[in-house]
């Protein structure tokens, strides 16, 4: 019933998460609201973040360059590394400024119903890092479910026979919790209640 640019429009926004058809009507006919500008801005953008985004060459994070911010940041924590399943988890924890030390990104967590084999994940360069540089405590931030607990205590015996310490974030988070839905309180109470992975 809708012209083709428009029922192109519609369907354009269902590819994203969330997105239904009402939604994806509401947003297309937004859109016909906005000025030129504003639409050549939203298009450069996605242009943009699939052109100029790339992997940190160090700890896998979202960056423009061969490294992040964080990782050139030399006034950060030496001591802590911060493993964590995917770079939004990086710029949840990052707002908190709660946590000044550095981040390992595993892309993704252990899941044998996915087909997902530790082999699969950015650990051995995790393992590369810490036999490489002077970390004392390595701290687990990823959800607590089955998956998050399998990588957790992969990661935990991994590292055993290493001079550092594993830590996990502790209370706070519930069990099958999506790290996105944690509010600043609860990452705060998960970072100070932080445990030894047993």
């Amino acid at each position: 019933m809708y012209p083709k640019s428009i029922k192109n429009l519609i369907e354009s926004f269902k590819y994203f998460p969330g997105i239904g058809e009402k939604t994806a009507e509401r947003l297309a006919f937004s859109v016909l609201n906005m000025e030129d500008d504003e639409i050549k801005m939203i298009s450069d953008s996605l242009l943009s973040i699939k052109k100029n985004l790339k992997r940190c060459s160090i700890c896998n994070n979202l960056c423009e360059s061969d490294i992040c911010s964080i990782c050139d940041d030399k006034l950060r924590d030496s001591n802590t590394l911060c493993v964590v399943e995917d770079p939004k988890t990086i710029f949840l924890i990052e707002k908190t400024g709660l946590y000044h030390g550095y981040y390992h990104v595993l892309s993704g967590l252990i899941s044998s119903f996915d087909g997902i084999s530790p082999e699969k994940l950015n650990i051995h360069k995790l393992i590369e890092r810490i036999e490489n540089n002077s970390f004392k405590e390595v701290i687990i931030a990823v959800k607590p479910c089955i998956e998050g607990e399998m990588t957790a205590l992969y990661i935990n015996n991994i590292l055993s026979g290493m001079n550092v310490s594993v830590t996990r974030l502790a209370s706070g988070i519930p069990m099958g919790a999506d790290m996105d839905y944690v509010d600043a309180l609860t990452l705060e109470r998960a970072f100070e209640n932080r445990k030894n992975i047993s």
